[in-house]
């Protein structure tokens, strides 16, 4: 019951507007994912950006089981294997953006389409999860079977071969 898997990977694509730009932002989760996207729409109104609610501004796909597993492991080798530790939420979830779809192996850049990032969400769970999502006797999940950071951290290594990092160091060079 203690086993970590995989309950479900959500890849995002805000665009900021509708119209052409999220029909391309579609084609490509399509591409990406071989999965339909959805439509994602604005909660608030902000009218200085031209959005208002309701406005459609985005696109994405939920992967589960083997697809999700598979996508994830493009996704890692995208990060070139390295993810932040700061990634990771208190209760084991971990998100990342992609700056560009093209990093993912085996994606030709199409011109039509452009360059777009986008942003993989992870959540994990455990046997027993179900009791906090179903209707009838729903119940918290107790502490010491909830997923914390650290755990979830030994599994992606384990798991992906992935190397967690505490912060992303650069090659400065001062010039004299």
């Amino acid at each position: 019951m203690k086993e970590i898997k995989i309950h479900k990977i959500t890849v995002n694509m805000g665009v900021g507007e509708s119209g052409d730009n999220l029909k391309k932002a579609m084609q490509i989760m399509e591409k990406i994912t071989g999965k339909k996207p959805v439509q994602t729409s604005c909660k608030v109104k902000i009218p200085t950006w031209g959005i208002r609610e309701g406005l459609n501004i985005g696109t994405k796909v939920t992967l589960r089981k083997k697809d999700a597993e598979e996508f994830l492991k493009k996704a890692f080798l995208a990060k070139e294997n390295e993810i932040r530790k700061k990634n990771f939420d208190n209760h084991g979830n971990f998100g990342f953006g992609i700056k560009e779809y093209i990093d993912l192996p085996d994606t030709k850049y199409d011109p039509k389409l452009g360059i777009r990032g986008l942003d993989v969400l992870v959540t994990l769970e455990r046997p027993g999860y179900r009791i906090k999502r179903r209707k009838i006797r729903k119940r918290k999940i107790v502490g010491e079977h909830a997923i914390n950071r650290n755990e979830a951290i030994d599994y992606v290594k384990n798991r992906f071969g992935v190397e967690v990092i505490w912060h992303k160091t650069r090659n400065i060079h001062k010039n004299k």
